[in-house]
């Protein structure tokens, strides 16, 4: 209601990283989540962000993102791809910041953890429902602060 941030999450996603430290321009990222598995501990919310309203799950069941270039910064990298969010895409800069160096896991697996971030208007991508506040303003905001974390395993 533009007076605190909400906080959600998606529990369904997939999702493939290439990452060549060495050549940052030959890595690639490629991601799809699923819509509905959106979840902000609030069922109503969710119900209404999957509707019509918002991000209309039923007829736009999934949001992706695939890189176009990616390349290494003093922090981390940035990776420059294509989102689209119900049908509509546009170019975002993902900064990749806390990049781990490789570690073993209790299972046999190697593993880099990363943390990425990025800000989008929701408008762009269609996503225009709002209601007028008595006091004045919107109840929804337009910028949607996008965090990742990831932990990626080594295929064998």
């Amino acid at each position: 209601m533009m007076i605190t941030n909400v906080r959600g999450e998606f529990k369904k996603f997939a999702g493939e990283v290439v990452l060549d430290p060495q050549n940052p321009g030959a890595s690639g990222v490629q991601a799809t989540v699923e819509i509905g598995s959106i979840h902000t501990r609030e069922e109503q919310r969710d119900a209404h962000l999957r509707g019509p309203d918002f991000f209309d799950a039923e007829k736009y069941p999934t949001m992706t993102f695939q890189s176009k270039r990616v390349a290494r910064t003093d922090d981390g990298y940035d990776v420059v791809g294509d989102l689209t969010i119900r049908d509509q895409t546009r170019e975002v800069v993902l900064k990749v910041e806390d990049v781990t160096g490789e570690t073993a896991d209790p299972w046999g697996n190697t593993r880099i953890g990363a943390s990425a971030k990025t800000k989008i208007r929701r408008s762009e991508f269609g996503i225009t429902w709002n209601a007028l506040l008595e006091l004045g303003g919107a109840m929804v905001g337009d910028e949607v602060t996008i965090n990742i974390e990831v932990s990626l395993v080594k295929q064998k």
